[in-house]
């Protein structure tokens, strides 16, 4: 195994479990945001498709799944189960405008036309950009909490 994949695999599930213990510790959803999130859960569906089709590791498939899963629970803890906390008036960046353009650009840049390698693609371009909505509430708000912050440290140095 490469040891960059394994440190950056680490570092993506310390995100993942900062942001979940700081979501449910706190009962509160407040500062993050809700765009980001869905744009990650839209990254890792469109990124892992295969699979069902591809079998590489053992290690391989539980991370994916877990991505999968925990981008799923980030998500519905945002807007199901902590909704009263969700601010959707300062997560106002439009996200659309992100997602045209990496869509565009995964079926005219790519390795292979086919619909699984389009995907992927569109999932490399989309996860370099997802991060812009949390960074644009945190301007627009002009206040990070410390845990977020944290959140975001660990999702660049995965990066």
């Amino acid at each position: 195994m490469n040891v960059f994949r394994l440190c950056g695999d680490m570092s993506h599930l310390l995100a993942i479990i900062i942001l979940l213990h700081k979501i449910w510790k706190s009962r509160s959803c407040s500062g993050l945001s809700g765009k980001t999130q869905l744009m990650f859960v839209t990254v890792f569906l469109t990124r892992y498709l295969d699979l069902f089709t591809n079998f590489v590791s053992i290690y391989n498939t539980v991370m994916k799944v877990f991505f999968l899963a925990s981008s799923s629970a980030t998500v519905f803890l945002i807007y199901k189960k902590f909704k009263a906390t969700y601010d959707s008036h300062h997560d106002t960046f439009r996200f659309e405008f992100l997602v045209g353009p990496c869509a565009l650009l995964a079926i005219i840049i790519n390795h292979e036309f086919s619909l699984l390698e389009i995907l992927w693609t569109f999932s490399i371009y989309l996860e370099s950009v997802a991060i812009l909505p949390q960074l644009f509430l945190i301007t627009k708000t002009g206040e990070a909490e410390s845990i977020t912050s944290h959140y975001l440290f660990a999702q660049g140095l995965y990066r």
